[in-house]
């Protein structure tokens, strides 16, 4: 039997669009109970038990058995060394990869990550102190299932931001490492690394142990026990985010060729099979070309059962009246990855509000934004870009306001805060600010 790829086709010219569109949409964040439970037993025992629950659950869920957490650790000499044995072309890939990201996250920092005050006219100094968090954590997945540009994209906006202490976590199943992941820690600067993973690593992370030093911070991705633990870690450490499945939305007015916005569809949906790829075009023969690319090219991808499965349970071609309506649905979805595949996509982009990376015109593929654009590939999902930005070095950061209150100043704002103060029935504010008020 052949096996198939087809994505819903949906018009917004038809009467049940919108109930369609909803579920087609329609993604539930809840974790299984059993998951929730699971999570919660073995955060409590790390925060009671500390290296001995680390160590059991290691050898129960990754089958690596060590007599210490701190025979786990990797050493910066075994990074370095896994480095070293890349094969050139790798070696510069990795390189070549962490200087774009560097590069961006300094400019990012030097637009809105420094420190500023200002006087106001009685002398009153007001600004804002920007420090860097003391020591983050990032949790890699690990692997077969191995990611070394989470890697980069974690650990360099750390770094960049000023970071002094930066942990890795990755699970390592049965002792398996994986060489590209290790030379990325090395490349991006990652300062201790254990081969510790799942709501065991995000749980010492989050407690700290004898050997696993408490963060103030943890980002990176994993699976629905890493999820569901960081979900109730938080409050006691900063998260990222937490992610859902991934997503492609793709904005083409039909001047792009079409064997190219499938295989970006591809990009997404070989992921996972929850990944959700959509098309939006008001060129009726244009989204027919691209079904005609995705049946002759499933075929060639290794990973063509996932890649089926995520587009004929959650991918759709929506024909639109134009663009301008293709636009505003795209703002309503607010996708992760949003491809602008036009040859005016900069008359587009003011249009566009809600995108976790906008990526525009035809040569602008998504995947170049995932390993070495620049920009970092940690992005919201499942329609939090509404009010949620990509990480940054502003992660990495915090805030703290600055009021030097000068004596002449004291004497207006004494008596606007005394005011107010005794408006509100607190006292002791409003006589503290007439104490400093001149007689």
């Amino acid at each position: 039997m052949t096996l198939q790829a087809a994505p819903l086709r949906l018009s917004t010219a038809s009467k049940t669009f919108e109930a369609d569109f909803a579920a087609r949409l329609h993604w539930s964040a809840d974790t299984d109970a059993q998951i929730e439970q699971r999570v919660a037993d073995i955060l409590a025992d790390v925060q009671q038990r500390g290296d001995a629950a680390v160590l059991e659950y290691t050898a129960r869920f990754d089958g690596l058995d060590a007599q210490s957490v701190s025979a786990l650790e990797l050493r910066k000499d075994e990074l370095k060394a896994a480095f070293e044995g890349l094969n050139d072309a790798q070696k510069h890939a990795l390189e070549a990869a962490a200087r774009r990201v560097r590069s961006y996250h300094e400019a990012q920092k030097k637009a809105n990550g420094e420190s500023w005050s200002y006087r106001d006219e009685d002398g009153t100094l007001l600004g804002q102190k920007v420090t860097p968090l003391d020591r983050v954590g990032i949790y890699v997945p690990g692997g077969k299932a191995a990611y070394p540009s989470s890697v980069l994209m974690n650990a360099i906006p750390a770094q960049v931001a000023g970071v002094e202490d930066i942990i890795m976590v990755v699970p390592t199943p049965r002792g398996e490492k994986n060489a590209l992941v290790l030379a990325a820690a090395h490349v991006a600067g990652v300062h201790r690394a254990f081969t510790v993973g799942g709501a065991q690593a995000v749980a010492a992370l989050a407690y700290g142990t004898a050997t696993i030093p408490k963060v103030d911070k943890i980002t990176g991705p994993g699976n629905a026990y890493v999820a569901s633990a960081k979900k109730r870690v938080f409050g006691m450490v900063g998260i990222d985010m937490i992610a859902g499945p991934s997503e492609i939305l793709v904005l083409a007015d039909g001047t792009t060729p079409p064997e190219w916005v499938a295989m970006d569809l591809f990009s997404q949906a070989e992921h996972d099979e929850l990944a959700q790829s959509i098309l939006l075009s008001p060129d009726a023969a244009y989204i027919d070309a691209v079904q005609r690319e995705i049946d002759r090219l499933l075929p060639e991808m290794p990973r063509r059962d996932i890649i089926a499965r995520s587009l004929n349970g959650r991918g759709a071609l929506i024909l639109t009246r134009d663009m301008h309506e293709a636009c505003a649905i795209s703002n309503r979805i607010a996708p992760e990855h949003l491809e602008v595949s036009s040859r005016e996509p900069h008359k587009w982009e003011p249009l566009l509000k809600h995108a976790g990376a906008i990526f525009l015109g035809a040569y602008t593929s998504e995947s170049l934004g995932d390993y070495c654009a620049g920009p970092n590939h940690v992005l919201p999902t499942s329609g939090t870009a509404r009010f949620s930005s990509p990480l940054g070095v502003y992660d990495f950061q915090k805030r703290s306001s600055i009021i030097e209150v000068s004596e002449a100043g004291a004497q207006v704002l004494g008596k606007i805060a005394a005011e107010l103060a005794y408006g509100e029935g607190l006292q002791g504010h409003a006589r503290a600010a007439e104490m400093r008020l001149s007689k």
